[in-house]
């Protein structure tokens, strides 16, 4: 059940229809869900009192063995990139999005599309859907190009855009996405500081009221 699990929002679709979260389970690690947020009008004509209806019982997205989640939707809703470590080690991946029927049962299926190369962790769509963004293992700021051919995802090779200090580094240490890009291509990241100290001056015998 996944009120008894520990639970953490990762993506709220851009029609506000549905929200993908991590959740874990100790069987089967952490699995990703998705929830619907709104509820439909009634087909036809309403019974007086009677309002809109719907289901918001969460539903399984993608449940394995393995390790998936901080799934995001593109902007228009098809698709999520999330992180799975079912090669061995955390990389990102695409998949359809299909709208839960109502049955927590496992996603099945319809194409997967692997999109890093060397290892990866928190994926962000770019704001037209043509890129995605990752940081790979080192903590560099990674991009790879997104072309959807029909029901296909063709990922291009992944470019590094610039090194980053990013708190957590590359590494999923489980801790939340540190970074976000705006509309505009700016990131928005949550730097480690410097942790030296500044140097300190001793003056001893200071008195600058002595006469010369």
């Amino acid at each position: 059940m996944v009120a008894d699990q520990p639970t953490v929002s990762t993506s709220w679709s851009k029609d506000g229809r549905f929200l993908l979260f991590n959740s874990v389970d100790p069987q089967t690690n952490m699995d990703m869900w998705v929830v619907p947020t709104t509820l439909r009008e009634p087909q036809g004509r309403p019974e007086p009192g009677r309002g809109t209806t719907g289901d918001r019982t969460p539903s399984v997205f993608l449940k394995t063995p393995f390790r998936e989640g901080y799934g995001m939707f593109s902007q228009d809703g098809r698709w999520v990139a999330y992180q799975s470590n079912e090669s061995g080690r955390p990389e990102i991946y695409v998949r359809a999005f299909i709208a839960p029927s109502g049955e927590a049962s496992a996603n099945q299926a319809v194409g997967q599309w692997q999109v890093s190369t060397g290892g990866g962790i928190h994926p962000v769509w770019r704001h037209d859907g043509k890129e995605l963004y990752y940081l790979n293992p080192v903590g560099e700021m990674v991009a790879a190009p997104i072309a959807i051919t029909g029901a296909s995802v063709v990922p291009g090779v992944p470019v590094v855009l610039f090194p980053t200090r990013v708190v957590g580094g590359g590494v999923d240490a489980v801790q939340a996405r540190q970074y976000d890009v705006a509309p505009d291509g700016r990131f928005l990241i949550n730097t480690v500081v410097e942790s030296a100290a500044a140097p300190i001056t001793l003056v001893q015998h200071w008195n600058p009221d002595a006469k010369q």
